[in-house]
């Protein structure tokens, strides 16, 4: 079981971006909203992330780097950080999943995990 002084808890909202998409290059863009959470006990900063990436033709890409859109948020007990950021796929749908990395201010390392979330063109599922 986890430990309840590192809970952080991961939202996201999903949208098709038509004006950036070229679907007769297979190019399809995608904008999602994450919201973080700490529903812990201890501030935590975000240190870092890892993204995995899946198309609809299963082809993977993982993505790592520092903190979100060049920030890592030191997010208090009971606060948020949301961000906006986008990825192109070359399918009209595909997953993303993955985690951030925290650090609690009492020096815990852990993991943030982001659960599987759908991106799809409208109507591109039936």
């Amino acid at each position: 079981m986890s430990d309840p002084r590192y809970q952080i808890d991961v939202s996201v909202v999903t949208r098709f971006l038509a004006e950036q998409s070229q679907p007769e290059q297979n190019r399809f863009a995608f904008a999602y909203t994450i919201t973080v959470k700490n529903n812990g006990l201890v501030p935590a900063k975000l240190l870092s992330r890892h993204w995995v990436i899946t198309d609809g033709d299963g082809q993977v890409e993982e993505v790592r780097g520092a903190g979100v859109v060049g920030q890592q948020p030191l997010i208090d007990i009971g606060a948020s950080h949301t961000y906006s950021s986008g990825t192109v796929m070359t399918s009209k749908v595909g997953t993303m999943q993955g985690s951030y990395q925290m650090k609690a201010t009492d020096g815990q390392l852990f993991d943030a995990i982001i659960k599987p979330f759908r991106l799809a063109v409208p109507g591109a599922l039936h």
